[in-house]
């Protein structure tokens, strides 16, 4: 029914409008403060993204196959040139981040190395060192997390390539890795090469 604009309607509009005072503009509530609800959000987006996280490391823990406490880990994805996997079998990359796995479980050891990796990925790191240790006496087997370590880099499509590191870096105990550009960096190289 299309609204009618009549005499009556109006004046039954005041009637029921008398008594009613404007609000003066200091007295206004504050339902909430801003701020904490803020601060709110964050912590449960916070909260959300570590559950999510956790939710999606893919590295397993099934299927590895042992290798020798003395033995040099390495991978080479196809594409990778002689040269770039060179430098960093020689330590010649700067390393830009470190994960110790020293002490942790190997579910802890997963869950740090997956979200290292992504988080360096993310922040434009390329190469970077795991701190496994040589694993003598561990159990099951031995160099136990070497071999997961080994069989982990091979999962995740951020790396591009590992090797064993050099004695002065820790040699047997410790893996070189080298992460794939990330695609902001890529255009940053591209508008430097321009410029040349």
């Amino acid at each position: 029914m299309p609204y009618d604009n009549s005499d009556e309607d109006i004046g039954s509009f005041f009637d029921e409008m008398k008594g009613v005072k404007r609000l003066a503009s200091d007295d206004t509530a504050q339902l909430h403060d801003p701020q904490s609800a803020l601060e709110r959000k964050r912590k449960i987006a916070s909260a959300q993204r570590s559950v999510r996280e956790q939710l999606l490391n893919p590295l397993s823990l099934e299927g590895v196959k042992p290798v020798a406490p003395d033995d040099f880990i390495t991978f080479q994805q196809p594409g990778i040139q002689d040269g770039v996997f060179k430098k960093l079998r020689l330590g010649k990359y700067p390393l830009e981040n470190k994960i110790s796995l020293k002490g942790l479980t190997l579910k802890d050891s997963s869950d740090r190395i997956y979200q290292s990796i992504r988080r360096s990925h993310a922040n434009g790191v390329r190469a970077l060192l795991i701190q496994h240790g040589t694993g003598v006496n561990s159990q099951p087997f031995p160099a136990l997390k070497k071999s997961y370590v080994n069989h982990w880099l091979r999962e995740l499509d951020e790396v591009i390539a590992f090797h064993t590191a050099q004695p002065l870096h820790g040699g047997l105990g410790a893996t070189y890795v080298l992460l794939k550009k990330h695609p902001n960096q890529k255009l940053i190289n591209r508008e430097n090469n321009r410029k040349r």
